[in-house]
């Protein structure tokens, strides 16, 4: 058994160890934070299959940003989490059977000889270059129509998320930032002339 073989299966057994505590510890914030391992783990097992773009882009996007984000928002909404926990525990035997069933029947269908056959060649070496730049070299030539219509796409998403989301509430205060920006001085400070007022002596009290 070689090296690469044994940190694979201690990479594997980490992720399905973390992978498992996510739905079964009782705290948010501990599941988040074993998501955050599964991830981590996961881009251990990709670099060890040469695959180090993908795995630097899961733990930069998602360990990175997407985990932090959720923490965020864990700890900032006080949630009532034991009718979802109540709920989970009734629906556990149905989701395993369900599981178990999936299951059976991807192994059914890939077959356990197709799984013993011998994968196929790399094509990052059999062209001898690294896994990061064979790739972009693939999606900045071969495939550019592709990336640039994905990115036309996600972004009218970013843009049509914005007002489908926005929700003008009665009595809430917002920024106009074109208001902002057309203030003025004479708008905001108002000098008032007025005359001295000296103040009235106080009279003396009577014997």
């Amino acid at each position: 058994m070689t090296f690469q073989l044994i940190c694979f299966y201690a990479f594997a057994a980490v992720t399905v160890g973390a992978a498992l505590a996510v739905v079964s510890v009782r705290s948010p914030v501990h599941a988040a934070l074993f998501l955050v391992l599964t991830f981590f783990s996961t881009a251990c097992i990709w670099l060890l299959a040469d695959a180090e773009f993908l795995a630097m882009v899961l733990v930069l996007v998602y360990v990175g940003a997407v985990m932090v984000l959720f923490l965020f928002v864990v700890m900032m909404l006080d949630l009532d989490l034991d009718p979802l926990r109540e709920g989970f525990v009734r629906a556990l035997p149905v989701g395993l059977a369900v599981a178990v069933i999936m299951l059976v029947e991807m192994l059914g269908l890939i077959g356990i000889r197709t799984m013993q056959m011998p994968a196929p060649a790399e094509p990052a070496i059999a062209a001898g270059l690294s896994n990061t730049a064979w790739l972009a070299h693939a999606l900045f030539s071969e495939f550019v129509l592709p990336f640039e219509v994905a990115a036309l796409i996600l972004t009218v998403a970013i843009i049509a998320a914005i007002p489908l989301t926005l929700r003008h509430r009665v009595g809430t205060k917002k920024q106009d930032a074109s208001r902002q920006v057309r203030v003025q001085a004479r708008d905001r400070i108002r000098i008032v002339k007025m005359d001295a007022v000296k103040p009235a002596k106080p009279e003396s009290p009577t014997p």
